[in-house]
This record gives structure tokens, C-alpha cells and sequence, in this order.
């Protein structure tokens, strides 16, 4: 999808809310949009990445990414598994059992960057493909699961065999 026509009507609203004002509006506001440009880009960016969070709400379970390929906004479309019976053994195995969903009065939704290995990236890709998720779907769907596990008891060196001692010598 290329911004140029959205950025450019921006352009020449702004040049036409000038004008009521005079040369010296007409003039500033030439000088305004150049480096203007970049907050419009990034407006728009920002509108159509919730647009697409929307839609992923609506659509669930699948999805609606966008991404950016070469500066350009692009949309991915994940649509939801057609046949999905068991979900739970697809993504779990047979004996495991899923991770309840989250409750639903959780709130809004975030948004969360963080950098991975090229290879981590892949790997992910490649899960959520052989799960039918979309790379959003499959990493919520990871976080709430490894959350909702209970942590392994913490040791100590009495369970070890060895002993605590605490206290002052002299």
C-alpha cells in the first residue's frame, strides 16, 4: 500500500487552510509540510496497525498483521484453521492439556517489540504456520500458556542432603 496519496491530500489540506490565512500562512505552511511528512507517514502507520488489531479481535482466531516492507505498510491476513476438531491435540500433543483461555475481563490490548535470532524467528514462523496461527496468534497463545504453568518448587541444600547453618561464631 503506498502512503504518497494519503500524505499528499494531507499536503494540500494543510495548503488550503493556509491560504485563509494569507501569504505569510501560505508560506509557512510550505515550509511546515517537508518535514511534516514523516509524522504523517507515521499517523497513518499508526492508524492502520490499529486497525488491524481491531480486526484480529473480530477475526479470532485468525488475523490481520501489518508489516512494513520497504517503508510500506502491507497487510497479512491469517485466516482461521477451516477444520479444527480437537485444537488442543493439534497444538499440545495428546496428552497435554491446553492453557484456559484468559479471562475476558483482562482489559485492553498492548503492544509489546522485542529483537530475536534470525533463527528464533523462523522457528516461530514455522510453529505458527504448522498450527495454522498467524506469528501474533502463536506467540499469545505461547506467553498465556507458559504463564498459566505453575514454577518448579524452590530447592535448598537441606533437600540435597547438606545442612543451613545461620548465626555468629567467634
Amino acid at each position: 500500500m503506498d502512503l504518497t496519496t494519503y500524505v499528499s491530500r494531507l499536503r494540500e489540506e494543510l495548503a488550503a487552510a493556509a491560504e485563509l490565512g494569507g501569504p505569510d500562512a501560505r508560506e509557512l505552511a510550505e515550509r511546515l509540510t517537508t518535514p511534516m511528512e514523516s509524522a504523517f507517514r507515521l499517523a497513518l502507520l499508526d492508524a492502520l496497525s490499529a486497525a488491524a488489531d481491531e480486526i484480529t479481535r473480530d477475526l479470532a482466531p485468525g488475523s490481520v498483521e501489518l508489516h512494513l516492507r520497504s517503508g510500506d505498510p502491507a497487510f497479512v491476513v491469517s485466516p482461521a484453521p477451516a477444520e479444527a476438531p480437537h485444537p488442543h491435540v493439534a497444538l499440545y500433543g495428546a496428552t497435554a492439556a491446553p492453557p484456559p483461555p484468559p479471562p475476558d475481563d483482562e482489559g485492553g490490548v498492548s503492544r509489546i517489540n522485542f529483537r530475536l535470532s534470525d533463527q528464533l524467528k523462523a522457528r516461530i514462523e514455522q510453529a505458527a504456520a504448522r498450527d495454522g496461527l498467524s506469528v501474533n496468534a502463536w506467540l499469545v497463545r505461547a506467553a498465556n500458556s507458559a504463564v498459566q504453568q505453575t514454577p518448579p518448587p524452590a530447592t535448598s541444600r537441606a533437600a540435597f542432603g547438606g545442612e543451613r547453618y545461620t548465626g555468629w561464631a567467634r
